[in-house]
């Protein structure tokens, strides 16, 4: 695919911190890669990989909060893995954010390319069940979206073969699925923090990030959870701390 025939619009994120290009049509960026960049951590001289970077909203929200950070953008579509390269000039880190269009879950050509032994792990994975929900004609916006059988399964053993012992894994899913994350990360991580996310404080949790230690110990903790709105639907100072101040979430905390 050429970056070309996509129609693209250039946006502001993090309170206009990030400026993205990224198609008109398909997935959009929204909160979801934001909140996970804000859970995700991260020190100078560290190395992320995010898997499934999409046009690079989570892995460059992250550096821009972490000076330093080395950051790898790995996209499967060409067009978007080139648009997530561009983003990273866009916003002065080429330095130290660059992109490669591979699938996420081929650890073996990931490392071909270099990329190993890495510090952390971020994903913002298809979590959508395709069996349930009735999913989008768009092929990039269904891709984005729909996780088809065992793929978290591969999504996370990529993961454990990318990172480091005691290297971080973080991602974010469906909060009714919750079960399901900590039952695909038992065989590798431990040490699994999970934070909740409500849409509104008298409604169930529509998303978990969750974070996890690659031979990592200890009993799991469950962190104070994010609420996004008020009752009366604005966004509460918390939400807007996170999403638009550059703030983290204390699920990052080691």
């Amino acid at each position: 695919m050429r970056t070309d025939v996509l129609e693209t619009s250039e946006d502001a994120v993090l309170g206009g911190r990030l400026r993205l290009r990224q198609p008109l049509r398909g997935h959009r960026v929204g909160h979801d890669a934001i909140l996970l960049a804000a859970a995700t951590g991260g020190r100078a001289g560290e190395h992320a990989v995010d898997l499934g970077a999409g046009v690079g909203a989570a892995g460059l929200a992250l550096a821009a909060r972490v000076a330093g950070l080395k950051v790898t953008l790995v996209e499967i579509d060409p067009a978007l893995s080139a648009l997530a390269s561009g983003n990273a000039q866009l916003n002065n880190m080429a330095d130290r954010v660059s992109a490669i269009a591979c699938d996420a879950e081929d650890a073996d050509a990931l490392a071909t390319a270099g990329i190993g032994n890495v510090d952390r792990v971020l994903m913002n994975t298809p979590f959508h069940d395709a069996t349930r929900q009735n999913l989008s004609p768009d092929p990039r916006r269904r891709l984005a979206h729909a996780a088809v059988p065992g793929l978290l399964r591969r999504w996370v053993a990529s993961a454990a073969q990318l990172l480091k012992p005691k290297g971080v894994l973080t991602l974010i899913w469906r909060a009714a699925a919750l079960a399901e994350v900590q039952r695909e990360l038992a065989a590798e991580f431990g040490g699994i923090g999970v934070l909740p996310v409500y849409p509104r404080p008298d409604a169930p949790a529509i998303r978990v990030l969750v974070r996890a230690v690659k031979s990592g110990g200890g009993a799991g903790v469950t962190y104070p959870g994010l609420i996004l709105n008020d009752q009366n639907g604005k966004p509460t100072a918390a939400a807007e701390a996170v999403l638009r101040g550059g703030g983290t979430l204390n699920i990052t905390e080691t």
